[in-house]
């Protein structure tokens, strides 16, 4: 589809775009066509969503509009004052996302999450602590976005490029047809992700066993390996 069609069906955009007054938000552009692609299979279920980060409370009220009625939305902010965003549907939590400790007593208040969004300090060890602590805590299928990770050599962007290496850990134990074990990294993480200033990580719906590569066809070419 072109660009420009996918972004006019995009309602995400089309919410941004006409948010003139109240509840600030505040984002870069290509981040609409990012959010939509990842988070549209969620619209209209029931789906827990996190955002680190509530600033100015806009995007709180953007998430319950893309989600729909059925949505949980929990934000996170180190500023107490964030607490007035709390409403119907919206349950705020006062704490610092670099400290494990908020972490363990928030997945004990929380029942689960599907979507994480960290638009938080944007502090690379404090999104990499953000990330060691709620990817696990993700459902099957639910996806963990960070957004402004800027700088090339930002020490959360060259932390997830490991991450991606893990996806490709081979254990090999057969090679008649190729099957390769999977590692537990491999079995519960689907895809990493990498766009400007954002990494989206998709934990796979259930978990992997195995890679396998299968042969088909009758001739083949006589190479020695």
């Amino acid at each position: 589809m072109d660009r420009s069609q996918d972004e006019v069906s995009n309602e995400l955009q089309i919410y941004f775009e006409n948010h003139n007054e109240g509840y600030g938000i505040w984002k870069w552009q290509h981040y609409f066509e990012i959010y939509d692609r990842h988070f549209r299979h969620f619209r209209n279920t029931d789906v827990h969503v996190l955002e680190i980060g509530v600033y100015s409370g806009g995007n709180l009220e953007m998430w319950r509009n893309y989600f729909g009625p059925k949505v949980h939305v929990y934000g996170v902010d180190i500023e107490p004052s964030c607490s007035i965003y709390a409403s119907e549907g919206v349950k705020i939590f006062i704490g610092n996302q670099g400290d494990r400790l908020f972490w363990q007593d928030f997945r004990q208040k929380v029942p689960t999450l599907d979507i994480v969004i960290d638009d938080g300090s944007h502090d690379p060890e404090h999104q990499i602590v953000s990330l060691e602590e709620l990817l696990p805590f993700l459902r099957p299928g639910g996806v963990y976005l960070c957004e402004d990770v800027v700088g090339a050599f930002n020490h959360f962007s060259s932390y997830v490029h490991g991450l991606g290496h893990k996806l490709n850990d081979s254990e090999l134990r057969s090679f008649s047809d190729l099957i390769s074990d999977c590692t537990p990294f491999q079995s519960w993480v689907h895809s990493v992700h990498i766009y400007p200033f954002v990494t989206v990580i998709e934990r796979n719906l259930s978990p992997r066993t195995q890679l396998s590569s299968k042969r088909r066809g009758t001739r083949w070419q006589s190479y020695k390996w």
